[in-house]
């Protein structure tokens, strides 16, 4: 079964974000989807034909990752951006934050500084399904620092691609961007 790209045009015209920042950002995420499904049907092929074996079979699955993570990391990223209500204070995740960071502050700060580290990547609050402990995480590549069993909450994408047309070296100035524009209700119903 294909997998097939969703429509994040609703998002442009978003404070902080430049319609051509976000279309050529929606590219790159259709790419994403095309060659999950392009890597999977080859995969499916090479299967079918006793392939397994081959360097070519290996170096695909692992490509999987590459391609497969890009795709859903971008969507959750998407999907979780186009909000214009703040964190409701009495809400789960709230209450969550604070348990776990002891304010929204620090978890906050704690957020953004993960994403102004130099490197590119993703700064994804994690829920760690075992405990249901919120975890800012540093993603370096889409496919590398997973945590096993994580439950993905809240996304930010830091690789160039996301801020440079807009914000050149001002990566910080983007995280305030993306801030404002997080659509917490979608956050909120990630948690478990």
């Amino acid at each position: 079964m294909a997998y097939t790209a969703k429509d994040y045009s609703k998002l442009i015209g978003m404070e902080g974000f430049s319609e051509i920042l976000l279309k050529n950002h929606f590219t790159l995420y259709q790419g994403y989807v095309t060659n999950t499904n392009k890597v999977m049907d080859i995969l499916s092929q090479m299967l079918k034909d006793d392939k397994t074996g081959t360097p070519e079979f290996a170096e695909l699955k692992r490509r999987l990752g590459w391609e497969f993570n890009g795709m859903r990391l971008h969507e959750c990223y998407f999907e979780n951006l186009g909000g214009k209500t703040p964190l409701d204070k009495n809400g789960r995740l709230s209450k969550k934050i604070a348990e776990d960071f002891v304010t929204y502050e620090a978890w906050e700060k704690d957020f953004k500084a993960t994403g102004a580290m130099r490197g590119i990547g993703w700064v994804v609050l994690y829920q760690d399904v075992t405990n249901g402990k919120l975890i800012n995480f540093w993603v370096n590549e889409h496919d590398v620092s997973h945590p096993a069993g994580g439950n993905p909450i809240l996304i930010m994408d830091v690789f160039e691609h996301a801020f440079m047309l807009d914000y050149g070296l001002k990566r910080a100035d983007y995280i305030g961007a993306f801030f404002k524009n997080i659509n917490w209700a979608i956050a909120e119903a990630r948690l478990k």
